[in-house]
This record gives structure tokens, sequence and C-alpha cells, in this order.
């Protein structure tokens, strides 16, 4: 038997085919400690800029630790490119009128999207989430103080594999609905590496009567043993641990193998049903750019 003839009526069809282009991305970035990173970030927005995604969401430190780094970094891509920024806002270590304060100030900058979460607790806490005295108890809270605020498009987390601190699915499926029905437009998940714990997921969204969309956070492997540490409760399927074992000492050959992981997983996401894929870049934007064209996304023409 030859190779012709085993392969005879099998079409010539790469892996890596592009997906139809009736998809959109966003993408997260963190706000810079020191110069270097200031310029890794900027290089970062410049180059995934021309992806033209539909947001572009900046990280806030734990009791609001990076409130001002995260404010500029939002003033700036606001004069000087044409993204949507979407700046997240949480309740941790804040008075309402701390977080009004912030709200205004974003709202007169020409921000309309906030990412409101409840965020960590600071280590002092012992890990425990404390409200503040005059603050919001809950994200869910924090949607709804917004949202009376300003007309905020407002974005919440959701987690599909449920949140570590929560008592059960349950519990954590309730909270979701209830930071959706305090006025937030879509939940963006927590990352995650198994396709059917997302759908499962979604199942239970739709069955609570839940019909506001749950973007799926994809995080590309930079480092396996740094997201085995921020795992939690996420699931890490066998095949991928020893994919990238050995492989965190090897910076090239790991960026490429987690490139097509990731692509992976959205093409099988797409495959579902889903047509929106959040990447958290950490500000890295070589990775999300190979996975975006691998999935057939295309530079356009965008100011900067």
């Amino acid at each position: 038997m030859t190779a012709s003839s085993i392969l005879r009526g099998v079409a010539d069809r790469p892996q890596f085919v592009t997906i139809p282009g009736d998809f959109r991305v966003s993408f997260e970035f963190f706000p810079p400690k020191t110069e270097a990173m200031e310029k890794q970030l900027w290089d970062a927005v410049v180059e995934l800029a021309p992806l033209d995604p539909s947001f572009v969401s900046v990280t806030y430190g734990a009791g609001g630790s990076t409130r001002e780094r995260t404010h500029a970094t939002v003033a700036r891509i606001i004069d000087e490119t044409s993204l949507k920024p979407a700046a997240h806002l949480t309740c941790v270590a804040a008075s309402k009128d701390e977080i009004a304060e912030v709200a205004d100030r974003y709202w007169e900058a020409g921000v309309r999207h906030i990412v409101a979460l409840r965020g960590d607790p600071p280590p002092e806490t012992g890990g425990r989430f404390e409200p503040h005295p005059h603050g919001f108890a809950s994200a869910a809270d924090l949607v709804a103080g917004l949202k009376a605020r300003h007309d905020f498009d407002i974005s919440v987390a959701a987690y599909p594999e449920v949140h570590p601190e929560a008592a059960g699915a349950q519990a954590d499926l309730d909270n979701l609905k209830r930071k959706l029905d305090s006025g937030a437009s879509r939940a963006i998940t927590q990352f995650f590496y198994s396709t059917d714990a997302y759908f499962r997921f979604l199942d239970k969204v739709l069955a609570a009567g839940i019909t506001a969309p749950v973007l799926p956070g994809i995080m590309p492997v930079t480092n396996f043993a740094a997201i085995r540490r921020m795992s939690g409760n996420t699931e890490i399927p066998g095949w991928m641990i020893k994919l990238f074992d050995g492989l965190d000492g090897l910076p090239g050959p790991r960026s490429m193998i987690s490139a097509a992981v990731a692509t992976d997983l959205c093409r099988r996401l797409y495959q579902g049903g889903i047509r929106d894929f959040h990447f958290y870049t950490l500000n890295r934007a070589d990775q999300t750019y190979a996975i975006c064209h691998l999935l057939g996304l295309r530079p356009k023409e965008i100011s900067q």
C-alpha cells in the first residue's frame, strides 16, 4: 500500500486552518510599575491595536494599590489611540465616596466601560475579604453603585470552576446572577483550560436564566509553574502537564507550544458557538498576536 493510497480521500487541510472571521477579541493589560514596564506595555498596546479589539481592559491592584497608574494608562490609551478602554475597579479598602471619585474621574476622561470586581483581599487580612466600613460589601453592590453614578457599560467576573472562596457552585452562580441583575452587561471568566468545564458552566448559566454574554478568559502559558500556582480551582489537564514538562527553562519553545495550545482552545470554543475571546496578555503581545493570526484575524488600519 502506497502513501498516496492511504491518504486518498483525506482532505489536505492543515491543523491551523483559520476559522470564519465572525469573532471578536479583547485584551487585558496591567499598569506598569517602572519605565521599562511602561515601554513593554505600550509596545504591546501598539502591536495589538491593529487587531481592532472590542475593548482593552486595564487591571487595578489589591486595595487600589495601582489606582493612579491604572488611571494614567487608561488616559493614555484614550489620548493616543482609538481603542476603547475598560478600567478595572474594585471595592477593597475603599469607601463609597472614594470609589465615586474614581468613577467620576473615569467618566470625565471619557471612559464608558468598567470591569467591576470585588477584588483580592490584601495580605494583612489573612486572605479574607473584609468590606470597608463605609464601602461596598460585594461586587454586586459595586455594580449597582456605579450604575447609579453614571451609565457605565459594566463587565464582571465569572468562574467556570467555582471561585475558591465560594460556599459552592450554586452560591457562586447565584452571586454571578446578582452582579448581572445589578446592571452588568457581561461576564468575563477566569482563565481555564478545559472546554468541557466552560461549556458545563454555560449550561448552568442558561438554566439559571442568565442571558448576558459570558466571555471566555484565555491565558496563554508564559510560565507553566506560575500558571499552576495561580490556578486555584482551575483544572490543568494531564495532557497539558505532560506537554509543558521541562519547558520552563526554554522560553522560546514554550511560547510556540503555548500559542498552539491556546489557538486550539479558541477553535474548540468557536466550534461550540463562542464568538468572543478575552485574552490575558500579561503585557506581552507576541503570543496573543500569534494566536489571533492563527485564528485568521488580520490587522486593520487603526489610528495610534
